[in-house]
């Protein structure tokens, strides 16, 4: 059977380092993406070889760019074949409340973490139904469900995510393509960790579970949503946060 390439966005990060590692252990070939601005690329490998991954392709961009994407794609193809995977992760924060937020602060939320997703999935898509078969991975957040005061624009682009996924399941539903969004809550990444103490202590109280997720729990979640077993899966959100209800 043909090894099947997964392209990961935001793949440095806390989160996607989690996703990218899940696909390796699944035996996929694994492309790693990055903003050139917060370039990390040698340590990060030498991290992952450490941890006995040792494959994987990088690759330089800004999401926000089409033309990067376009570039991405064109180099993730040539390095490891056709992209049968794709997981739209990156995603920033420019958070405030809205009377004092800037246009600069919602514009760069919603270019990074929303149109990123059509300029990055429109170089593979129409690919994937061609072959008939692909896999689209979308990461939406708890608080793109919920919202959360002081992220007006991170709210409204991680909902856009999932309106974004469910149209474009029904438009693939026939192609062998699937489409769902994934919206974890709060994840034991470096970043969040790095929230003061006591601000963390009142995040993890108000979840069920009393903890947070491990970065691992949602790299599993999209290592199933790759797989052939998930083929009947699409257009779905999948609420991963420890017991957080909300209307």
């Amino acid at each position: 059977m043909t090894q099947r390439t997964a392209f990961v966005t935001g793949a440095m990060g806390g989160l996607g380092t989690a996703i990218c590692q899940a696909f390796a252990k699944d035996g996929y070939k694994v492309v790693a993406a990055y903003h050139p601005e917060y370039d990390n690329k040698d340590e990060w490998l030498k991290e992952m070889a450490a941890a006995g991954f040792k494959d994987f392709v990088c690759v330089a961009g800004d999401v926000s760019n089409i033309d990067d994407c376009a570039k991405m794609a064109a180099e993730a193809e040539s390095a490891a074949g056709p992209i049968d995977i794709l997981v739209n992760n990156a995603g920033i924060t420019r958070d405030r409340m809205f009377a004092k937020m800037e246009k600069g602060q919602w514009d760069a939320v919603i270019a990074t973490n929303l149109s990123s997703l059509f300029n990055m999935t429109k170089q593979v898509s129409a690919k994937m139904a061609e072959r008939g078969w692909g896999r689209i991975i979308n990461i939406s957040s708890v608080n793109g469900v919920k919202g959360q005061a002081g992220q007006t624009n991170y709210s409204a682009a991680k909902a856009g995510v999932i309106g974004f996924s469910k149209a474009l399941a029904q438009e693939l539903a026939t192609k062998g393509v699937t489409v769902n969004a994934i919206a974890p809550g709060y994840v034991a990444t470096k970043m969040v960790m790095a929230i003061r103490e006591d601000v963390l202590k009142s995040i993890v109280d108000s979840i069920p579970m009393k903890r947070l997720a491990k970065p691992e729990e949602i790299g599993a979640l999209c290592s199933y949503l790759a797989s052939d077993l998930a083929g009947y899966m699409t257009g779905a959100t999948l609420n991963i946060n420890g017991g957080l209800n909300f209307q």
